[in-house]
């Protein structure tokens, strides 16, 4: 099999897949698992979402960032990110409450019948359950906000890149309106994330159009760009606040891979491109 994977106008990238472990059409997308030159990859709507090589550099940018942000680090909710990577790195760091919410269960079954990362199925059956800290609950975003009691510490919202489909239901989840009901189930001090999109020039208008959302809503954005994958992750929380970062890395419990001191000196500088597209905030 080949999967055409779009990355801008006039311009995508095509994958070799060897084997297809599994292909289906769930209520809310066409999902792929299968091998590839980079192992084990999932594919949703053509859109390569994580592959077993980089997975890892992909969920540290996205989780490390925002639980260094914020002040402390017990309860965790996370929309989207089927394979539940998101999750474990997030009890590894210390979280005592993961929400783990995901509209499409049938994605989050495949992904942890056939990706060698993330849930197993007995650990997603547990989960299921609300038995240990991981509580999965197949729902939609915006309904499980309105009804959340207020209290998290992070927030994050992982979902497929924002994009032009009329039909996507996922780009619901990005706006400021949905930014905004992310900060309002925060604890003081908290801190919600978003994968932003890519820095490249030819396909930056996502996370553009994300850092200038984040930076008319929030009083502190911190961005990271991982130097390793081609992804850009946001984090903001209401107030200003500037942590020494490095300092709370240290103390960190999780020991990340693929993060340290000094790509968090140099990662944490959007492009310029990207800088100069928000206005300054006033008094700034």
């Amino acid at each position: 099999m080949r999967i055409e994977e779009p990355l801008g106008p006039g311009l995508t990238r095509l994958w070799e897949v060897g084997e297809v472990l599994c292909e289906l059409r769930t209520d809310f997308q066409q999902l792929v698992i299968g091998r590839t030159a980079q192992g084990i990859s999932l594919f949703c709507d053509s859109e390569r979402q994580s592959t077993e090589a980089t997975q890892l550099t992909y969920h540290e940018a996205l989780m490390v960032p925002p639980m260094l942000l914020a002040d402390r680090l017990r309860r965790v909710l996370i929309i989207g990110s089927s394979e539940g990577v998101a999750s474990q790195l997030a009890v590894a760091a210390g979280a005592e409450t993961v929400d783990h919410v995901d509209i499409d269960r049938a994605a989050v079954h495949a992904c942890a019948e056939h990706l060698p990362y993330g849930y197993t199925p007995d650990e997603l059956a547990a989960a299921e359950r609300g038995e240990g800290p991981v509580r999965v609950h197949y729902r939609d975003g915006w309904e499980f906000l309105a009804a959340a009691e207020p209290g998290y510490d992070v927030v994050v919202i992982d979902l497929p890149d924002e994009n032009d489909d009329a039909e996507a239901q996922h780009n619901r989840l990005y706006g400021k309106e949905f930014l905004l009901r992310c900060t309002e189930v925060l604890a003081p001090g908290g801190v919600v994330c978003s994968q932003a999109g890519c820095p490249t020039m030819w396909r930056n208008e996502t996370l553009i159009s994300a850092w200038r959302r984040f930076k008319t809503a929030l009083g502190t954005v911190l961005y990271y760009g991982s130097d390793e994958h081609e992804w850009a992750f946001l984090s903001g929380r209401a107030d200003d606040a500037t942590p020494d970062l490095a300092a709370r890395l240290a103390g960190l419990p999780y020991r990340p891979e693929t993060i340290d001191a000094v790509a968090l000196r140099g990662n944490t500088v959007p492009p310029r491109l990207v800088r100069a597209s928000a206005p300054p905030r006033p008094g700034a």
